[in-house]
């Protein structure tokens, strides 16, 4: 049994971010009689006082007293007064990971740190879930490596969701989805890409098409996308995300798809197809190469090392540049049949630590 009895989840407000955590704390509570309780969310802050107070005295945090954590939060308003002194913190993401250890410090609890943060490290925590693509140390015995991203997708609620969501929308009986990510600091799809790579969808008989983008889209993508699919008789559904920020419609789309494409720039949604229990189809993207980055190969060399296992898996298949959607939907459907949950086995690992 685990010495917790409650979870609460830390939330820095980022839909990603967010779901990761979930998916690890509904497993724990799923596994045991461990209650998930209502997450916190941070305060909004920016400025000099997000650089001092995260990227400084957040410093102090692994080696300070609960007094000094107290002290912490409370300068973003938090109290320790109201948390049960049985309960695990987690968190996902660099903004999110002082707070959640600085309650665990003031309150004698546990912290649970999703990713490496960027200036604590993974070492202060009870327990770090770290993607294998993400820098981690090997010999550490708190840190458990996922390929790619825990989530909270669950096979079963999907195709409620689905139901849910559509309901009474008639989709043909091969239904692909297209879950298009958008630019960081690796990767450019744009409009021209948009028209030469998913345009062709639009063409392929008795084929129903589910298509969002993500946060990091923008409008030139979403532009062009809206141009393509919105007035097409192929399109069952359409979901911009920057105009409809408040909407997800994954889980109803891995729920009502039979086929399912995402983009190499968003690892979370490849994840949570894939543990929705589709054959993924990776549609590679146009990248930003500089002069530094054709040496060293950039920051897309771990991804594309994390996409190698998952293929290796036979969790993926490579579409290549110029995806052939039609050979990928001559298939009545794209599934694997592995037993493939990051969020579960992740829960596992921490309640028998």
């Amino acid at each position: 049994m685990p010495e917790f009895k409650h979870v609460m989840i830390v939330s820095d407000n980022i839909r990603g971010h967010y779901h990761q955590s979930l998916g690890i704390a509904i497993w724990i509570s799923k596994l045991s009689n461990v209650k998930l309780e209502d997450p916190l969310k941070l305060p909004k802050i920016s400025g000099m006082k997000k650089f001092m107070m995260l990227k400084i005295f957040a410093r102090k945090l692994p080696s300070a007293s609960p007094n000094y954590a107290k002290k912490w939060l409370k300068t973003f308003g938090i109290t320790t007064g109201r948390y049960k002194p049985d309960t695990l913190f987690i968190s996902a993401g660099s903004s999110a990971a002082p707070f959640c250890l600085a309650l665990a410090k003031a309150t004698g609890n546990k912290a649970a740190v999703i990713m490496t943060p960027s200036v604590l490290g993974t070492k202060p925590f009870d327990f770090a879930i770290v993607p294998d693509h993400d820098k981690y140390d090997p010999n550490d015995p708190k840190i458990l490596t996922t390929l790619g991203a825990p989530n909270h997708i669950y096979v079963e609620e999907t195709k409620v969701t689905a139901e849910r969501f559509f309901r009474e929308k008639n989709f043909k009986a091969k239904t692909i989805a297209l879950l298009i990510g958008g630019s960081d600091a690796n990767y450019k799809p744009n409009a021209k890409w948009a028209e030469d790579v998913l345009g062709p969808v639009r063409y392929i008989d008795n084929t129903t098409v589910l298509i969002t983008t993500s946060r990091r889209s923008g409008d030139e993508l979403e532009n062009k996308i809206e141009k393509l699919f919105a007035d097409n008789p192929s399109t069952g559904y359409m979901l911009l995300l920057s105009r409809n920020p408040s909407v997800n419609a994954v889980t109803a789309f891995l729920g009502a798809s039979t086929h399912v494409c995402v983009t190499e720039d968003s690892v979370s949604m490849v994840s949570e197809a894939v543990t929705a229990g589709f054959k993924v189809g990776l549609i590679r993207v146009p990248k930003k190469i500089g002069f530094w980055k054709k040496i060293f190969g950039g920051g897309t060399k771990r991804f594309d090392e994390m996409f190698d296992k998952m293929i290796m898996k036979g969790l993926i298949e490579d579409l290549g540049e110029v995806p052939d959607f039609e050979k990928f939907l001559s298939e009545p459907h794209q599934k694997h049949n592995k037993d493939f949950n990051e969020a579960k086995r992740a829960a596992e690992w921490i309640l028998k630590s």
